[in-house]
């Protein structure tokens, strides 16, 4: 049976294929939004639970019983809510990635473990620190899913806000980290380096993180955000912070200052959360009136094409225009034709130079905000690696990054991918006793 010919390719249809795949890129990118905005309320809800888990473990339930009571129900809520989205997600029209719902499927395994972990909880059958790392592991994969979303969405008209939102949601998870552990030091009543090492890091990741948010958000999110770090709270949080660092391991803490401290902090995370709120809504309606633009677009292209296909003869005159070829002489159309023809050839090239001049731009943009992505990403990984291979936590992983960076003169990005290329050789493994050298 003979195979049916395949339409072929013209002007026509590329051109509008082309702003019909924008249209579904920018649906698809609005869908994702409504995503992450649900996420980025579940973290925030997951965030409290786990703060004020850990005081209720550290004081061992002496304070926060009732608010982790109602924080819990008000995230068992949200859960349901981001269920609800991830099973609108699974359906092919959403255009979801592979890698999306495979994060997916891991955040509700994190999900379904929870009724445990808040059993455990209840009893006090966990350390407040084993709490704290399993909240914070749940919430690790939930921002993953959404650093995927602005890595994935290859929309360069709205990647600035993305790149923005993904360290903004970064900064307020290390908020509320730093919320967390400097509760548990205080409510537990004494100093421990390793948890204050832990809230110092915390402090640096932050102001890293806030500090490329500042560089892509936009001037009136980025003016908000620096008019905030003057608000009194800002200035109690410091002098917290410095109780806290300067403490000596062991040493007592006032654990009456947990309710203070978890309050400045909450207000400083609420302050976060509310440039998320708000720079989600923008996004969104970026992305509506970006859909809007496109099918008006659409409809324009639809109109110019129609008259150049009602125009057979005109066509050669308009691919002339295109790379400034004389047009043919006028003997072989007629005056009016002639005038129809060299207006819609006219038209259709100045849509064409128009659509690769924005394009050109559009993918500039992109790549700066996939290159900002990148560096982050292979930072972790480098992180990851000598954590690995060396028995280092987090911190000193970073601080080594770090330290080679300054002393070597080279960029951090630099310094990470050289870590990412050395064999396992080069690293060793610490010797274990009885074990003789080689």
């Amino acid at each position: 049976m003979p195979e049916l010919a395949a339409a072929p390719l013209s002007v026509s249809s590329l051109l509008l294929r082309s702003r019909q795949l924008e249209i579904d890129a920018v649906r698809h990118l609005a869908s994702r939004a409504a995503l992450v905005d649900v996420v980025g309320q579940l973290i925030e809800g997951l965030q409290r639970e786990r703060g004020a888990s850990g005081v209720y473990l550290a004081s061992k339930g002496q304070r926060f019983a009732d608010l982790r009571g109602r924080v819990v129900q008000e995230v068992v809520a949200l859960e349901v809510q981001l269920r609800a989205e991830f099973a609108l997600h699974v359906e092919p029209a959403q255009g979801a990635t592979a890698k999306a719902l495979s994060l997916m499927a891991w955040a509700l395994l994190g999900l379904d473990s929870l009724p445990a972990l808040r059993s455990q909880i209840d009893k006090q059958a966990m350390t407040a620190h084993d709490s704290i790392a399993a909240f914070s592991h749940l919430i690790a994969g939930l921002i993953e899913l959404v650093f995927h979303v602005a890595d994935a969405a290859g929309l360069p008209s709205v990647s600035r806000q993305l790149v923005a939102l993904v360290h903004l949601v970064q900064a307020q998870e290390e908020a509320g980290q730093e919320r967390a552990m400097g509760a548990l030091l205080f409510a537990s009543g004494q100093g421990s380096e390793a948890h204050q090492q832990r809230v110092l890091h915390l402090i640096d990741a932050q102001e890293r993180s806030l500090g490329a948010f500042a560089e892509f958000a936009d001037p009136a999110l980025r003016a908000r955000w620096e008019q905030l770090q003057l608000a009194p709270g800002t200035a109690q949080l410091e002098r917290l912070r410095r109780t806290l660092g300067v403490a000596r391991p062991g040493a007592a803490l006032d654990s009456n200052q947990s309710d203070t401290w978890f309050e400045v902090c909450t207000q400083r995370i609420t302050a976060l959360w509310q440039l998320q709120v708000d720079l989600v809504q923008r996004l969104r309606e970026d992305c509506a009136a970006l859909i809007v633009q496109a099918q008006q677009d659409l409809q324009d292209s639809t109109g110019l094409l129609r008259g150049l296909r009602d125009n057979p003869p005109q066509r050669t005159h308009a691919v002339d225009r295109f790379f400034d070829i004389a047009v043919a002489p006028a003997a072989v159309q007629s005056p009016a034709a002639g005038a129809q023809g060299s207006e819609s050839a006219s038209s259709l090239l100045e849509l064409l130079r128009a659509q690769s001049a924005r394009m050109a731009s559009m993918e500039t943009e992109l790549e700066t905000a996939r290159r900002t992505l990148n560096e982050r990403k292979v930072i972790e990984r480098a992180k990851g690696v000598l954590m690995a291979r060396l028995g280092m936590n987090e911190e000193v992983a970073f601080r080594v990054l770090q330290k080679t960076s300054m002393d070597q003169n080279r960029r951090l990005l630099d310094v990470a991918e050289a870590t990412l290329s050395l064999p396992d050789l080069a690293f060793g493994h610490p010797e274990r006793k009885g074990d003789k050298p080689v």
